[in-house]
């Protein structure tokens, strides 16, 4: 499965969701800009979209208003590593209350790698940050151990992007 992620002006959105009438697109805005989603097999993307390719999927990425990018770039080195780590992931973010869906994403053209999760509210999404959970799925984070205190992995540091619907 692919998804798609146009990124740009709110008009621009509008007019693309007019003309893509029968695409399942999930509209996303903050106070910069607007994002078009769409989630594919196989099939034609959005033009002038970043494609990822989806490596693990939980849940309906419709079921939530609340969306959030940790957008990763990883180095060509580091990507088996990096995947490996999400691949084997504890899951424990999808017990949280208020999250409707996960989607671990590599991208087609770029080196940025997006977590994507979509929650009921931001509130569920700022829960999650508090919860033992989240200090568990962390926990080798700035460690001897964790991915990010390896050499040539990551080439400039992660940065995060919230929509709401």
């Amino acid at each position: 499965m692919e998804l798609y992620k146009w990124t740009g002006h709110r008009d621009q959105a509008v007019m693309l969701m007019a003309n893509l009438a029968n695409a399942r697109l999930i509209y996303l805005v903050n106070d910069d800009e607007a994002v078009l989603l769409y989630e594919a097999e196989g099939g034609p993307g959005i033009q002038g979209a970043e494609a990822y390719e989806v490596l693990n999927a939980v849940g309906d990425i419709n079921d939530g208003y609340y969306a959030v990018f940790n957008n990763i770039p990883v180095t060509e080195e580091g990507r088996e590593l990096f995947e490996s780590r999400f691949q084997n992931r504890a899951g424990m973010v999808e017990k949280e209350p208020g999250f409707a869906a996960i989607r671990v994403l590599r991208p087609v053209s770029s080196d940025t790698y997006a977590i994507l999760t979509i929650w009921k509210d931001e509130q569920s999404f700022k829960d999650w940050q508090e919860s033992q959970a989240y200090g568990q799925a962390h926990a080798k984070r700035g460690t001897a151990e964790g991915i990010d205190k390896r050499p040539n992995i990551f080439p400039r540091p992660s940065f995060v992007t919230t929509y709401t619907r």
